[in-house]
């Protein structure tokens, strides 16, 4: 068995406005393995700023892996407890080792079935964040999420409440998303103006690390809460019982790039269970190579909620797969063929 890695840059079609900056691009590792003819590819995917593993030795951690590829995917996982996405980038290229991109099998993959997911809306002015919600809304979406927290917090509410005008909660759900914007003085006030738009939810209303403020959001918010980045940098899983029975949390949002691919992420979930507290899954801006494996598994997990899995459509040098979006939902079309040559495999 052989292993080895090659960056590639994404590059969004449209500028993706967050509470952290403006991105143009986006750079990703895809590990790739091969074994008597056969090949394994995944996707080691970083946020800057963001990822837990967004570290000066990122690509030096990635060619030890490649090195000792045959200590295999278990040993490799636990000594690569703080580096979460080559984690689920080890993951994924085992297991498509032997199954050509059909990681979990299932009516998803063989076109039968769907994942109901949420449109996402980036931050922006508000007449760029009016139209792409025009755009989700004409694409078929009954389940929106917006980005808030970068823009005046008024211009934020008239926006939802102009959405409210013309769509109630039972025509179109609303999440959106803080990143940690607001400060433990101001929050609960935001939650309470924003709960009066209907919302579903809202993401990380401050930043990570302060459990004490956010239990206490979580006991007097009018507004479900789902916590995002505080899951980020937890490897043990006596922490992650702490943190969720400390916080008591209505949701808690998976993205396995960031918190260890499958089996991290099955950590928290059997956790977050065990509070009943809900989840759903959510893409860290990945290739369609991660998007893919993210999403074939979320399939069997038969959570009702809609996913965050909308992001396959936003770079111009994707790489082409059968992965589509219709209707608000993401389906896999067997018609369509994986092509490898963006990234020259």
């Amino acid at each position: 068995m052989k292993a080895t890695y090659k960056k590639y840059t994404l590059e969004f079609k449209i500028p993706g406005g967050t509470s952290r900056g403006i991105l143009h691009t986006k750079d990703t590792f895809f590990f790739i393995i091969t074994e008597n003819r056969k090949l394994g590819v995944g996707e080691c995917s970083l946020l800057r700023g963001l990822s837990f593993d967004d570290q000066p030795d990122y690509e030096t951690k990635l060619k030890w892996t490649c090195e000792n590829i045959h200590l295999g995917v278990e040993v490799l996982w636990n000594k690569l407890i703080k580096y979460p996405s080559i984690q689920f980038g080890i993951e994924q290229a085992f297991l498509s080792l032997n199954s050509n991109f059909n990681l979990f099998p299932s009516d998803f993959t063989n076109g039968k079935d769907f994942i109901s997911i949420n449109g996402l809306v980036w931050m922006g002015d508000e007449l760029f964040m009016k139209k792409q919600i025009k755009e989700k809304l004409n694409q078929g979406f009954s389940c929106i999420k917006l980005k808030i927290g970068a823009i005046d917090f008024e211009t934020e509410i008239n926006l939802l409440k102009s959405i409210r005008k013309e769509y109630s909660k039972s025509d179109i759900e609303l999440r959106v998303d803080a990143n940690g914007a607001f400060t433990s003085q101001n929050a609960l006030e935001k939650l309470k103006i924003l709960s009066d738009y209907d919302l579903h939810s809202i993401e990380q209303p401050i930043k990570q690390g302060q459990w004490q403020e956010m239990a206490r959001l979580c006991e007097d918010s009018p507004l479900a809460i789902a916590l995002d980045e505080e899951l980020i940098g937890v490897f043990n899983t006596s922490k992650k019982e702490k943190i969720l029975k400390t916080i008591k949390p209505q949701f808690i949002i998976l993205k396995p790039s960031l918190v260890g691919g499958y089996k991290g992420s099955n950590e928290w979930i059997l956790t977050a269970n065990k509070y009943h507290i809900d989840y759903w899954i959510t893409s860290a801006l990945e290739s369609n190579i991660g998007l893919n494996a993210i999403s074939q598994w979320t399939y069997t997990l038969k959570s009702k909620l809609p996913q965050g899995l909308g992001t396959g459509s936003l770079y111009k040098n994707n790489i082409p797969s059968p992965l589509e979006v219709c209707n608000g939902n993401l389906n896999y079309n067997t018609n369509k063929k994986w092509d490898l040559d963006l990234i020259k495999i």
